[in-house]
């Protein structure tokens, strides 16, 4: 469920507590990113243990710490300190240097080895360690090597606390420090002072307005080289989380210079810098190329970001690939008796195909390359099934996907075959490779992919990669749908004019479809008509101005009269897409009213171990989740054929 929370002003800025204390035991570490879950003396007698969560990496047992944080509460552990940054304190006496010793904090020295250090050194114990560590071997038991090792474990040690304690002091967050330590070790405090833009591209999780706030605290100047280089990628990212393949440089060049605030000569300079390729034979920044206009109007120099650009190229070498193989793996439907098949195909059915039908499921069989395309209510889920019945029955492998999980379910449900998400096939892990590719392809004789019109540029990539030579490679969707979340629009670029991938459009509303008001309605608005309301079982339409007003009419509509009317389980049964995030009609405040109205928290028990009962359930409730998607301008004439976040599939 997406989250909303309140963001204070910056006039009113949320302080961080601040908590002091031992830290006693660590309950959980995790080493890939430094979240620990530990449990600090904070000097309140009683034995009371507090709860502190967050990064806490170099952190050891026996430490004193002075922790920055806010305060929360768990619903199975109670109170609790999240961590945001912390500093040590080293112990001051003999005993907290022995269990600061003994607690694992320096690998050769262990309970055992830490008493005999303190009981030699006493309190000097910790500066013998710091600088003069050979003295170690006076101790009984401590040799030459154990002595190097625990000198060489207590410099990382402290190797650790210093890039923590630098990173701290350039307002870096103790979860992103790890992250940083992680990617870089020892050098992270020269990265950081240098080349804090790297962060952005070397670091999950820091972005360019993390770095550009790092860099301002290492004093690099607001006209840097580096920083404008660095914006302008940001720039382009954010194009892709838009949609886009690529911005049109004179736009990059204006979003840079809003962006940055620096002059556009500089901006100008900077990115035909990025756009040259390095002597060391390395990517360059960004790749620049002239594009076909909109319309075959005058060419545009488009810039790219290096991964969409060789994707582009990629999808477009590889659908040629699979177009101009001699290879076959379903050789028999070239020279099969179509009328005795497609009568075998009815009877198995229980119905006949329409023309458009018939023309689409021959395509499928004998093309090594098409698209099934066409709105609702046409008939592509039975052509598709048809077309997987037909294979199977000519023993063919058949592997069938979605880009979600929902579609990939309908889709197995709909042709009585298993089907799987495109990254579940592809065995695809974020931030990964796939473990199919061309090297490795899928084993298939015809691949099919539902819901085409929600791939984007790298996913179709990834996914054409994986197909052997012969295969058939078969795409499904509408284009009139919500294209993808990612870049490009592939579906609709593999139907555009002069693409050599054939294609059949199914255009006739079957008679069932009719009477579905979301169907009918559908394809008026598609036809630039004001849908209809009246008379229809399925279609409702409430206008409301007040953007207010309209989300508590959303929150009744989903949780008390679709339900009512159509005897549907609103935790389970009811979806709610919003066009926006925020907003008193975004998805943020829709999520909260809708949880109240639909799985309300259950009352809270004064103590766990009461003998007086809790009415309500201790267990999580469903959640009703609003599905939420960047909002489009939509325009009541038929859109251009152009647009940025077109792929080049046209020059396939």
């Amino acid at each position: 469920m997406p989250s909303h929370t309140g963001n204070p002003t910056a006039e009113e800025p949320r302080r961080l507590a601040v908590l002091e204390g031992v830290l006693e035991r660590i309950t959980y570490a995790n080493e890939e990113n430094g979240y620990t879950v530990a449990r600090v003396d904070t000097g309140r007698g009683a034995g009371d243990l507090l709860t502190v969560v967050g990064a806490l990496l170099g952190a050891q047992v026996g430490e004193s710490l002075r922790m920055e944080g806010r305060w929360g509460s768990h619903p199975q552990y109670g109170k609790q300190f999240h961590v945001e940054n912390y500093t040590t304190v080293l112990p001051a006496t003999v005993q907290g240097i022995r269990r600061y010793l003994g607690s694992g904090l320096v690998k050769g020295i262990g309970p055992v080895f830490a008493d005999r250090i303190t009981q030699h050194f006493g309190l000097d114990t910790l500066q013998i360690i710091e600088e003069e560590p050979k003295r170690l071997i006076e101790v009984p038991g401590l040799g030459p090597k154990r002595t190097k090792k625990i000198a060489d474990a207590w410099e990382e040690q402290k190797a650790i606390k210093e890039v923590m304690l630098f990173l701290q002091t350039v307002e870096v967050s103790t979860s992103i420090a790890v992250r940083i330590y992680k990617k870089y070790g020892d050098a992270s405090i020269s990265v950081v002072k240098n080349q804090p833009y790297r962060l952005a591209a070397d670091v999950w999780g820091i972005g360019f307005l993390t770095a550009d706030k790092i860099a301002q605290s290492v004093g690099i100047p607001h006209d840097s080289p580096e920083r404008v280089k660095a914006g302008l990628q940001y720039a382009l990212s954010q194009s892709t989380d838009q949609g886009h393949c690529f911005l049109p440089e004179e736009q990059l060049i204006k979003d840079a210079v809003k962006l940055l605030q620096v002059d556009t000569g500089l901006v100008i300079e900077c990115l035909a810098e990025l756009a040259e390729p390095p002597e060391d034979g390395e990517d360059p920044g960004v790749v620049r190329e002239k594009v076909p206009g909109p319309d075959g109007g005058e060419p545009v120099t488009a810039i790219y970001l290096v991964p969409f650009h060789r994707a582009e190229l990629s999808l477009s070498a590889q659908l040629l690939r699979l177009l101009r193989t001699d290879e076959d793996r379903m050789p028999g439907f070239r020279t099969v008796a179509w009328d005795k098949a497609l009568g075998w195909l009815g009877t198995r059915t229980g119905a006949d195909l329409a023309p458009e039908q018939e023309a689409a499921v021959k395509l499928a069989l004998t093309e090594k390359v098409a698209v099934l395309t066409g709105g609702p209510g046409c008939g592509k889920s039975f052509t598709v099934r048809s077309i997987v019945e037909l294979a199977r029955a000519k023993k063919a492998k058949v592997v069938l996907a979605a880009p979600t999980g929902r579609a990939a379910k309908r889709l197995s449900e709909l042709t009585g075959a298993e089907a799987s998400t495109v990254h579940r096939l592809l065995e695809l892990k974020p931030g990964g490779d796939a473990a199919y590719d061309r090297d490795r392809p899928l084993d298939a004789d015809l691949v099919v992919v539902d819901e085409a019109s929600m791939l984007d540029l790298l996913l179709a990539n990834k996914l054409v990669k994986a197909v052997p030579p012969g295969a058939h490679l078969l795409f499904v969707g509408d284009v009139d749908q919500l294209p993808s979340v990612g870049a490009g629009e592939v579906l609709r670029d593999l139907l555009a004019e002069g693409s050599p991938v054939p294609a059949v459009r199914l255009t006739r509303v079957f008679r069932q479809a009719q009477q579905s008001g979301v169907v009918t309605n559908a394809h008026r608005i598609n036809a630039g008509q004001h849908p209809v309301t009246d008379g229809m079982k399925d279609f409702f339409l409430f206008v409301e101005d007040d953007t207010e007003a309209a989300g508590r009419l959303t929150v009744d509509v989903a949780a008390r009269r679709i339900p009512a009317k159509f005897g549907l389980d609103p935790r389970r049964d009811v979806q709610v897409l919003a066009p926006m995030h925020r907003g008193p009609a975004g998805a943020g405040t829709l999520n909260g009213l809708l949880q109240q109205a639909v799985t309300p928290a259950a009352p809270i028990c004064p103590r766990r171990d009461s003998a007086v009962g809790c009415s309500g359930s201790a267990t999580r409730s469903p959640r009703f989740a609003t599905i939420t998607r960047r909002a489009r301008t939509v325009s009541s004439t038929a859109p251009s054929a152009w647009s940025p976040r077109s792929t080049r599939s046209t020059s396939v």
